[in-house]
């Protein structure tokens, strides 16, 4: 039985789970840069294994242009 709530099953199944990922690619990062990849790792994480695939690697990309977008600015 799946726990939609605290383990859901499109983001385990692997070694390593989807949110313990996130907390160690965040380390050292805050804000927006966390934010931003999170949401990437998740959708990455995730595409292929729940709803429509194309869907999740667009937002991933649309949450990469956005972190792409803010690094360019803030080195202005």
């Amino acid at each position: 039985m799946s726990d939609n709530v605290n383990h859901p099953a499109h983001y385990t199944g692997s070694a390593v789970e989807c949110i313990d990922a996130i907390d160690a690619a965040c380390a050292g990062h805050v804000g927006y840069d966390a934010y931003y990849t999170g949401q990437i790792i998740k959708y990455i994480w995730r595409w292929g294994k729940k709803g429509d695939a194309l869907e999740d690697l667009q937002k991933a990309q649309w949450y990469l242009n956005r972190l792409i977008e803010k690094v360019v600015n803030d080195d202005d």
